[in-house]
């Protein structure tokens, strides 16, 4: 992976970028005056990610591109912060100041959702095992600008970590962190979840496994939960109960932990 900037950038843009690569230990490349085309030609299979003035985005050749966005998380906060009731936190029975995990980063909604409910007092980490994801979100998470000071705040407040959830979960004490949250790529795609059709092609399609489960419930002071498509067997397999909601696709699956 390479990471450059968009055409004519400003000094504070070329910095940002070159910090960017050496956080992630990659290559810096200057645009000068190429397209966007032509840049992923030039450097054939490589991911490219550009950072932007006001975005970020990640181009991988014969793929559409991808560019950090809240998207639904954004309208999701918005209706926290007046006082509505979410489906995923109250599957996990967040309550503000409480910890997550967030083990399936991808582009942070989830991770967003959680940091704006839980304030100012909770911890929010979100692992991504892919490192153009985490390039993505890193960025994005640390200079996208949504409109809504809150929301930003909460952004900023997120912990974005590189590393396979199973190695992180391993390496934490029993009982560290109040909620453990899992959204894997499903099984079988939902044939009209377009959204999420960019995200396959970088993030990691691996199944989840019951050691992670197993060391999650080690590691969790309250509960463990699961995003899946509605009646979906990986409830059963990895020892969730489902909690189905009506004219949903999918249903959030739940470990309760017994103090």
């Amino acid at each position: 992976m390479i990471i450059t900037t968009g055409n004519s950038p400003i000094p504070e843009i070329v910095q940002r970028a070159q910090s960017l690569a050496d956080r992630l230990k990659v290559d810096y490349k200057p645009r000068g005056t190429l397209s966007l085309t032509k840049l992923v030609e030039y450097y054939q299979d490589q991911e490219v990610l550009v950072v932007l003035q006001e975005a970020v985005r990640l181009l991988r050749p014969g793929m559409p591109p991808m560019q950090f966005h809240p998207s639904m998380g954004f309208v999701r906060a918005k209706r926290v912060l007046k006082g509505e009731t979410d489906p995923m936190l109250e599957a996990a029975g967040m309550v503000p100041g409480d910890s997550v995990l967030d083990c399936t980063a991808g582009l942070g909604t989830d991770s967003l959702l959680f940091a704006v409910y839980g304030g100012e007092a909770s911890e929010v980490t979100a692992i991504e095992s892919s490192l153009p994801l985490y390039g993505l979100l890193l960025e994005g998470m640390s200079h996208y600008i949504t409109g809504n000071e809150k929301v930003n705040a909460a952004l900023r407040r997120i912990k974005v970590v590189h590393n396979d959830h199973l190695d992180y979960l391993r390496a934490q004490p029993d009982k560290s962190v109040d909620i453990v949250y899992f959204d894997p790529m499903f099984r079988q795609p939902l044939t009209d979840s377009a959204a999420i059709s960019p995200l396959r092609q970088f993030a990691n399609g691996a199944a989840l496994s019951p050691e992670s489960v197993s060391e999650a419930v080690r590691i969790a002071r309250k509960a463990v939960l699961l995003k899946e498509k509605s009646l979906s067997g990986e409830f059963a397999r990895l020892g969730f109960s489902e909690l189905l909601r009506s004219n949903s696709k999918t249903s959030y699956g739940v470990i309760q932990i017994d103090n």
